[in-house]
């Protein structure tokens, strides 16, 4: 749990707790205290130690392997070893931390947590020994240690042992530990499925989710699921039986009962689903194979082509690699990485009127650039450092000659190095950052141990999936759903936010992020309320930026855009490339709704949007709609909204530690862009503005503006308030406005008018200066006579 002004303690030889930086002889007890107790995430506290230790004379460190954590009295909690450090859904986790937690139940005498496989995956599995014969069970401890824990480090399965098995030097043996039986039912409600539809159903939610087992009668949103998973089960369910499930008949029919009812009963009127199938290339003389572009990278190559070198699609991540770094594995990771992904070689051209990928050969040997930099710093990246890796950030990419990965690694000691990768948008996503992790771990360790790599070969590549695209929008009912579109979206204003610098002729991309958070308390609530309402967070969240927007805009109609993955096939899921659409979403506020009628709104516009997305790419809805194109502003909305855009996550390398380096591209696509994310339980949020636009000031006081909004959301009675009149004020401002202001009565005579004191003014110093805007003036005379002139007209 972050908390500020922290100090982090060690213990002296005597096993007294003292600040650090006492020069002599000390033992460290928490070197590894994580990055969840750690209120600088730019910095580990292992760096910290080691950096504050170098700067010290005659400091010593010595590594025990002991966690432990700082109390707000000074004193250190012991936690239990670092040997047990594991990785579970891109999370660090101290499984000595989990022990230490369950330890304070009064009724637990030993508690020892492991990762094992589950059917859903890895998942954390506790044993425990009681202090009596009372039992133990998931439903005694959970609640527990939630009140300690964020729910990710909350074991899913528990095992309650008279004792727990030893060695014979006495310490737990986690090789004896016994696996968890799998549950006979999910408590009183759960319900066994009746059909082999049901038990597939039931089988393929309990996978998505990471669940034991599910239920018929469970619902997927209320067991954790949201909308990118629900397009999983969707896309999963099409390949099964060859239909088009729409995502909307899921959402309608979020149990494993109610979608085999649906499934059997209209089975008949669905639509067989288009195969998509490796398509053959056609090979040039240079070994460089030519075929159509999607409808998403023939954006980006407009774009390109109208504001040339750009960094704003720029996709960085820098890595710290500490330890014995083999460079020629790393090489041979990122060839084969490249081999087997054909977009990570892959440029981008017109030919006589057509706009093609150029898919070329795959490299026999990947050129990894490794340079020599030194930092003489002891506490940061000295200034070179950090320049060399802002230029290699901001640097363009060349869409026609590529290559459009580029990969860096910059030596600054034997055993310490940076990795830069780079990819531009056109050929890479979030979710295709996340495919780039987990392969190159995997190839890494295999290259690693000499050993060839398993990864399965790829069933088709991103060129495919373009092909599949363009063919289906020949159908005629990618015209019905276009000129849907066009009928929803047709005269839309744009969206004008209050700025504070003129909108300029073209976007110049420049902008910053500001970074801020949504307690676990609040992400709860929000959560609540929507399946109240049969909602997602996604909804919720949207219904709350909306409704801020639409405070400081002053507009009841106007377009927000959402991004929405189109990885609508399991084909596709495992490749690397661009197959992000972002959908319109029109909102609507002449009636000044209820929360609780808007998010119904939001829910209706979000799944007719999501429904007709799958057969227009946003490209040729922007043709469609016409308008031409403006370069001051995005087309067809100015604000982008994204859920679960996760940072990268930090692969686990053979023989390294790994730590990510944060970075900021200082560049803004949009006018703003929202992006959430879960993290445990509570929510990192990022906003990204542009600098054209908005002061960094202006910015912040919108951040706290939404989260104040959302936290009326979910008062006791807020479902039945207006939207208008929800707060949007800060505790902070409020004070300002009611206690603070009210000072300034005090510097004025209670017997004397404003306007009595402003002619008082006029009197004295008619010639002098009142009022300044932009190149007018006027003296205090001339307002004078204005200020008549209105009062006459308003008495009129």
């Amino acid at each position: 749990r972050p908390v500020a002004n922290t100090r982090l303690y060690v213990l002296d030889s005597h096993g007294q707790p003292s600040p650090i930086g006492v020069p002599g002889e000390l033992f460290i007890a928490g070197v590894q205290v994580g990055l969840g107790y750690w209120n600088r995430p730019q910095l580990s506290a292992e760096r910290f130690v080691e950096d504050t230790f170098s700067a010290t004379p005659g400091a010593r460190m010595y590594r025990t392997g002991d966690v432990a954590r700082w109390l707000p009295d000074g004193t250190l909690e012991y936690l239990g070893r670092a040997d047990f450090q594991v990785k579970l859904r891109g999370l660090r986790i101290e499984l000595g931390e989990i022990e230490a937690a369950l330890t304070t139940h009064p009724l637990v005498r030993e508690a020892v947590v492991v990762l094992r496989d589950g059917p859903g995956g890895p998942r954390l599995v506790a044993y425990v020994s009681g202090n009596d014969e009372t039992a133990l069970d998931a439903a005694r401890l959970k609640p527990h240690l939630l009140q300690r824990l964020p729910e990710y480090m909350v074991p899913s399965a528990l095992v309650h042992l008279p004792s727990l098995p030893l060695t014979p030097s006495g310490k737990v043996d986690r090789k004896a530990l016994p696996l968890p039986e799998a549950p006979s039912s999910q408590g009183a409600s759960y319900v066994a499925p009746r059909s082999s539809l049901e038990e597939r159903l039931a089988s393929l939610f309990s996978t998505v989710l990471g669940l034991e087992k599910v239920g018929i009668h469970d619902d997927f949103f209320e067991l954790g699921g949201h909308s990118l998973l629900a397009t999983q089960v969707v896309s999963r369910i099409r390949a099964w039986l060859g239909l088009e499930l729409s995502l909307r008949t899921f959402f309608e029919a979020p149990t494993v009962a109610r979608l085999a009812d649906r499934l059997t009963t209209a089975s008949a009127s669905m639509s067989a689903r288009r195969a998509m199938v490796r398509v053959p290339r056609s090979v040039g003389p240079d070994g460089v194979s030519e075929m159509a572009m999607s409808f998403s990278q023939q954006s980006l190559w407009f774009l390109d082509q109208l504001q040339p070198g750009l960094a704003a699609y720029n996709m960085p991540a820098v890595l710290r690699l500490r330890g014995p770094l083999r460079v020629e594995v790393l090489r041979r990771s990122f060839t084969e990485l490249v081999r087997r992904h054909e977009t990570l070689r892959t440029t981008f051209a017109g030919r006589e009127g057509r706009l093609v990928q150029r898919i070329h050969p795959s490299p026999s040997d990947w050129p990894l650039s490794v340079e020599e930099v030194h930092e003489p710093g002891l506490f940061d990246l000295d200034a070179a450092l950090r320049r060399r890796i802002d230029a290699e950030v901001h640097r363009p990419f060349d869409l026609e000659h590529g290559p459009l990965l580029r990969t860096t690694l910059l030596r600054k000691g034997p055993d310490d190095h940076f990795l830069i990768v780079c990819m531009h948008h056109i050929v890479s996503d979030g979710w295709s950052m996340g495919v780039f992790v987990r392969e190159l771990e995997a190839l890494h360790a295999a290259l690693s141990e000499d050993r060839t790599p398993e990864l399965a070969e790829l069933p088709v590549q991103y060129a495919d999936y373009a092909a599949w695209q363009r063919e289906g929008l020949a159908e005629s009912v990618a015209s019905a759903r276009l000129e849907e579109w066009r009928t929803h979206l047709q005269g839309v204003p744009a969206l004008e936010l209050p700025s504070d610098h003129p909108r300029p002729a073209a976007r110049s991309f420049r902008g910053e992020t500001l970074d801020f958070s949504l307690s676990s308390e609040l992400v709860s609530s929000l959560t609540k309320l929507g399946e109240a309402h049969g909602a997602t967070l996604f909804m919720v969240l949207m219904t709350g930026w909306q409704a801020v927007l639409a405070r400081y805009s002053g507009q009841r109609d106007f377009v927000l855009g959402a991004s929405v993955g189109q990885r609508t096939h399991p084909e596709v899921e495992g490749l690397i490339g661009f197959f992000v659409n972002p959908v319109p979403l029109r909102f609507h506020w002449e009636d000044d709704p209820t929360v609780q009628a808007m998010l119904e709104r939001v829910r209706e516009e979000s799944l007719a949007a999501f429904s007709r997305q799958e057969q227009v790419p946003f490209d040729r809805l922007v043709e469609a709609l016409g308008g031409g194109r403006d370069l001051s502003r995005s087309p067809l909305f100015q604000s982008l909204f994204v859920l679960d855009a996760g940072p990268l996550d930090v692969p686990s390398l053979t023989g390294l530690q790994v730590e990510r380096v944060p970075t900021v591209t200082r560049t803004s696509r949009f006018d703003l862009m929202l992006s959430l994310n879960k993290h445990g339980s509570a929510m990192e949020a990022q906003l990204e503005y542009s600098l054209d636009l908005y002061l960094p000031e202006t910015a912040r006081r919108l951040t706290h503006h939404f989260v104040a909004l959302l936290e009326g959301l979910v008062q006791g009675a807020a479902a039945t308030q207006r939207l208008s009149r929800l707060p949007l004020m800060t505790d902070d401002e409020r004070r300002q406005v009611l206690e603070d202001f009210q000072g300034w009565t005090e510097r004025f005579s209670s017997e004397a008018t404003l306007h009595a004191l402003v002619e008082a003014q006029v009197d004295r110093t008619p010639h002098a200066e009142a009022v300044r805007f932009e190149a007018e003036t006027l003296t205090y005379a001339q307002l004078d006579a204005r200020a008549n002139q209105l009062a006459h007209h308003l008495r009129e």
